[in-house]
């Protein structure tokens, strides 16, 4: 059995129309990256077509995170949207970078950069909003 340690945590920041953020925690590898699958995966299937990740938080990722990745870029593009990911981290560029995988996916320093090359009528507003006070 795999402890916290071992798990990743997805983080949806936002989610309007065809675009979703989603922050990324922990480690990208064979045990996890059906976690990200799905967890992209649903917000694919609701619609979004535009899926940035935030992996300022992504501390590892393997050949099966980069493949998982690159299945996330093809979902996007087959459904003419666009994976974008932001905030990559040095371990995490030096994988992207040794693979070819860097030439292929599109990685900003920001989330707000990112969202910077959504289609400006798909583009959500950045920051979102604060949430309402609930009663």
């Amino acid at each position: 059995m795999y402890g916290d340690k071992d798990r990743i945590i997805v983080t949806e920041l936002l989610a309007s129309g065809s675009c979703a953020v989603l922050r990324v925690t922990g480690e990208l590898d064979l045990r996890t990256e059906t976690d990200l699958l799905d967890q992209a995966g649903r917000r694919l299937a609701d619609g979004r077509r535009y899926l940035v990740l935030d992996l300022t938080a992504l501390a590892f990722c393997d050949s099966r995170g980069l493949n998982c990745l690159l299945s996330l870029n093809w979902l996007c593009g087959h459904m003419e949207g666009r994976l974008l990911l932001s905030g990559v981290g040095t371990q995490v560029m030096r994988a992207l970078t040794v693979s070819g995988a860097g030439k292929v996916l599109r990685c900003f320093p920001s989330v707000g950069h990112a969202l910077a090359d959504v289609p400006g009528a798909e583009r959500p507003p950045w920051p979102p909003p604060p949430p309402l006070p609930q009663s």
